[in-house]
């Protein structure tokens, strides 16, 4: 049986929404660090920015390092549980014990002691996260071998996915506030929003089933199923654009609080701004399921991610100008593309699940999910510390618990709005260029089809 959900069946509402809502805490987890960590650091902390950049691309850089050891272990683990679902309730559970962890930063003497603590616990916090999105996203193969349900399915991930970094970019500021502000105030938000994390994550694992009968790579073959994956072009092809886009996505997300606060001189309206992007998000993710129906999955990403550069773009150069309301029209703009960020990418991998299975002959999802996230956070990392050291070249001077903010010279408004703009858009256009090449499509993935059918008969 190669998946719960055949290519001649629809997978039940039931567990497209079971499946769907942990994506909720995912992004959620994914608001947190990306748009509020390195601000609360440097803004609430007192950390220096250049140093929390730094701390927090080691915390990712060993989030990298730890997904490919995850997706093998969840390949060859078997229990009565499946081989994903032990993982991802150890995974929510210590999830919400990290996040107050991360967020309860103790008073140290030195910027040194402070480097070292928030390395360590954004280390131990990546790790527990790790734990469920691994085998979460491994998942999808499982569910249905379809080649358009799949994307199907993504649609309802996604959905929950936006609802996620709606909850993060409406929820957080707030509950900072209404504790009282300061380090009371962000603990409080990383219990709150931990909990929650926690608890999508149990429901997806109590709503979803694995299949039965997987074969799984030999034992001691993790090396060779990793290179035997790093050499195929389909996989290549999707790998090196989400990576990139990914990389420009975190350096957006760590700047537009700066942006805000210093550029229009009011950080609230990040909290106008980033819903506009995300209601405009949620609202094509089914008019892009729908589009890519007719022109395929590829066509339709590269036409969103182009979409979402033209806006980041326009942002850089106008947006100071115009101001405030024509920020959100962009954001408005950049929403429609970046609906496709949450929906191409994760309807394309496992096609390239089962063009290896046709291939090779064998099931090796967590490796790839393994080594999607290991690439993605190697991206993170780079993005995060990329907005950290910007802003320590450009002169941006960090608040001092107490204190009122401190001004910002015209060089470090310059540095914010080039992590707006020109910074992640190289990143985007690199992005869309290799995809040009990755070369499953309707009718390569039917052939795909044909030849596992082929391959079980035997």
């Amino acid at each position: 049986m190669s998946s719960v959900y055949g290519s001649d069946r629809s997978v039940p509402l039931k567990v497209k929404l079971g499946f769907g809502v942990g994506d909720l805490g995912g992004n959620l987890f994914f608001t947190m660090m990306g748009f509020y960590l390195l601000f609360y650091l440097t803004d609430a902390v007192g950390m220096r920015a250049g140093l929390a950049g730094t701390a927090l691309m080691i915390g990712k850089a060993w989030d990298a390092v730890t997904d490919p050891a995850v997706g093998y272990l969840s390949d060859r683990t078997k229990t009565r549980w499946g081989r994903r679902r032990p993982y991802m309730a150890l995974g929510a559970l210590t999830t919400a014990v990290m996040m107050v962890a991360m967020f309860t930063i103790p008073d140290l003497p030195t910027q040194g002691a402070l480097f070292v603590y928030v390395a360590l616990t954004y280390c131990l916090l990546n790790t527990a996260y790790t734990l469920f999105l691994i085998p979460y996203g491994a998942l999808t193969p499982e569910i249905t071998e379809d080649f358009h349900e799949r994307t199907v399915l993504n649609g309802y991930r996604m959905s929950f996915a936006v609802v996620g970094t709606f909850c993060g970019a409406i929820l957080v500021l707030p509950i900072v506030g209404l504790f009282g502000g300061g380090e009371r105030g962000w603990t409080a938000a990383g219990l709150i929003m931990g909990l929650i994390m926690a608890a999508s994550f149990l429901v997806t694992f109590a709503s979803v089933r694995e299949a039965a009968g997987r074969r799984v790579s030999a034992a001691g073959a993790a090396l060779r199923a990793y290179l035997d994956a790093l050499r195929m072009k389909p996989f290549l092809t999707i790998l090196i654009p989400w990576t990139c886009h990914v990389t420009g996505v975190n350096i957006l997300q760590a700047s537009m609080l700066y942006y805000f606060g210093t550029i229009f001189g009011d950080a609230g309206g990040f909290q106008i701004a980033l819903p506009v992007l995300l209601a405009a998000s949620m609202a094509f993710i089914p008019v892009w399921v729908v589009v890519s129906k007719r022109i395929g999955k590829k066509l339709s990403y590269n036409i969103g991610m182009g979409i979402f550069t033209v806006a980041v773009l326009l942002f850089f150069a106008l947006g100071h100008v115009f101001g405030m309301p024509f920020a959100i029209l962009l954001m408005a703009i950049a929403g429609v593309g970046f609906a496709t960020q949450y929906v191409m990418p994760f309807a394309m991998i496992p096609d390239v699940v089962e063009y290896d299975y046709a291939e090779n002959g064998v099931r090796r999802e967590g490796v790839f999910y393994g080594l999607w996230t290991f690439v993605s956070k190697i991206g993170q990392a780079l993005g995060i510390a990329l907005s950290g050291w910007v802003l320590a070249w450009f002169g941006y001077r960090e608040a001092v618990p107490g204190m009122p903010a401190p001004a910002q010279t015209e060089l470090a408004e310059f540095g914010i709005r080039l992590l707006i703009g020109p910074v992640p858009a190289v990143f985007f256009l690199l992005g869309i260029v290799v995809l040009s090449y990755y070369p499953i499509n309707a009718a390569r993935y039917a052939e795909i089809l044909r030849q596992i059918k082929t391959r079980n008969a035997e």
